[in-house]
């Protein structure tokens, strides 16, 4: 499946697996034309392109358009050649062969040299990027062998799913390593498009390399259909999203809420996104009332989480069972059902009182973009909490500021957004270890329970390691670290163009504009 695998990445965009048929020669039989633009809106602005830096989803998407992975992923998950042609890997080890002849936007060659350094300097913590423990293990350190064309990588700890952490992190060519400023709103990375034209808040102009021709798969670079230009469109509004696809004015959106209804029929191409969308963050910082788990507790007992998932989702979505994309996690089942309070607003209000609590005032931070039924879901569980005792000061934040609360630059006591991710390993940075700036542990979560089954998880290889994944999800979630309380199908529909899911982002290489 995209932090959010962008992958595994914070915001309110999620990741999660594709669904639904191909749409063979295009929606109403329309073919494949060469010569045309295609449009995406996206609900909020992806901020700094660096895709070392940054845990928002929708910059995870604009950056599949400009930077290449060494592995690309399949719709239904299944790896497949990038920029590299082939790989072999254990938990602690991994070696990647490139591809001959793949060179970066400015026409310089790409060497294993350059992917090297990419993964050194994700893996050192003196760098601070949010991809360390996500993509890369902190302390794994690339050599490279530029005349085989071979990267080798070791990781300090064991990696249950190296191969494809490792093949999903986004390779910068080397002008772009030497001076980030450079990554900010333009790009250099060996993708099909490059950045030409960046107004925030507004729109991103992407123009394709002709000469492109290394994309996932069987990629070929003559293939009828691909668009010459990408236009990346701000539309914070779901409903006028709804209305320019209907119009064939935007090429493709995600929906989260009721205007899906409006986009059906032949005209349309669909793809279905499941996820855990409604998650509530519980901060645990030394000082903060949400650090006691009594009065985490008592609040998650005052509020009816099934109501939440009812209003979150606008009635369409379902209990949450896990705290990853359930269609594309390798590990299945159930690890949030017995494991929550009940609804006991009586008991809550009591239990909370008991705390000290009591009277305090929560900052509720709420995601305000892409989901039309947030707003409502915030407001009752503001209306629940302060009939429990405590006051509430509801803050909607922006993509952006999701953002900088995961890097610590903002003041929160809860928040409610999710994080999209396809693997369980790709929340162990946000659920432990080191807090921003020095990692990605923004709820300063402490969970030894949760740290001593991934340990064990680690040692083992894939699937086998499920029930070890399994305990650590349990034990996040009893201990009321990260409560989820809704999944949902959030899915990418089209209008005049052909597209799959990679991961739950838009798959650069599957478009085909139609005539």
């Amino acid at each position: 499946m995209k932090a959010l695998r962008y992958a595994a990445a914070l915001g309110t965009v999620v990741l999660a697996a594709a669904c639904g048929n191909d749409g063979g020669g295009g929606a109403s039989g329309r073919q494949p034309v060469n010569g045309k633009t295609f449009t995406m809106a996206v609900a909020g602005d992806p901020g700094n392109l660096d895709p070392h830096f940054t845990s928002l989803s929708v910059t995870g998407q604009v950056d599949r358009f400009l930077y290449d992975t060494l592995l690309g992923f399949a719709p239904d998950g299944k790896t497949l050649p990038g920029l590299a042609e082939k790989w072999e890997s254990t938990s602690t080890t991994a070696t990647f062969t490139l591809r001959k002849g793949i060179t970066c936007a400015d026409g310089t060659p790409l060497t294993a040299a350059t992917v090297a350094k990419n993964i050194s300097f994700v893996g050192d913590a003196k760098n601070s990027s949010t991809r360390i423990g996500l993509y890369v293990p902190a302390g794994a350190k690339a050599t490279a062998d530029d005349a085989a064309g071979t990267v080798s990588v070791t990781s300090p700890t064991p990696d249950a799913f190296l191969e494809r952490n490792l093949g999903g992190l986004p390779i910068v060519c080397e002008k772009g390593m030497a001076d980030r400023t450079k990554l900010k709103q333009a790009s250099d990375g060996t993708g099909a498009y490059t950045v030409t034209e960046a107004v925030p808040d507004d729109h991103y102009t992407l123009t394709r390399r002709k000469e492109y021709a290394w994309g996932p798969g069987d990629y070929k670079a003559d293939t009828v259909g691909l668009p010459d230009k990408v236009v990346i469109r701000v539309i914070a509004n779901e409903t006028t999203t709804a209305n320019l696809v209907l119009s064939g004015e935007v090429n493709v959106a995600r929906f989260t809420g009721p205007d899906t209804a409006r986009l059906q029929g032949d005209q349309f191409l669909k793809r279905d996104v499941l996820a855990p969308t409604g998650e509530i963050w519980f901060n645990q910082k030394a000082g903060l009332p949400t650090a006691d788990l009594a009065v985490r507790k008592a609040l998650i007992q005052s509020l009816d989480l099934n109501q939440m998932q009812q209003v979150f989702t606008s009635g369409r979505g379902t209990a949450a069972t896990g705290l990853v994309a359930p269609a594309l996690t390798p590990c299945k089942g159930d690890t949030v059902g017995g494991n929550v309070p009940a609804f006991d607003a009586a008991g809550g209000k009591t239990a909370l009182a008991a705390t000290g609590a009591a009277g305090k005032k929560l900052v509720v931070a709420w995601g305000a973009t892409g989901n039309p039924g947030a707003q409502a879901a915030a407001e009752l569980l503001q209306q629940q909490w302060q009939a429990a005792g405590v006051q509430v000061e509801l803050k909607s934040v922006t993509t952006t500021q999701v953002g900088q609360i995961a890097a610590g630059q903002l003041a929160w006591d809860v928040a409610m957004f999710p994080i999209g991710v396809t693997l369980p390993s790709q929340l162990v940075p946000f659920l432990s270890g080191p807090t921003p700036p020095n990692g990605a542990n923004f709820a300063a979560f402490d969970n030894k329970d949760y740290t001593t089954a991934v340990t064990e998880a680690q040692k083992l290889p894939g699937e086998s390691g499920c029930a070890q994944w399994a305990a650590a999800e349990k034990a996040v979630v009893s201990n009321l670290d990260l409560v989820p309380f809704a999944n949902s199908n959030a899915p990418s529909i089209g209008n005049g163009a052909e597209f799959n899911l990679s991961e739950g982002d838009v798959d650069p290489s599957s478009l085909r504009m139609l005539g």
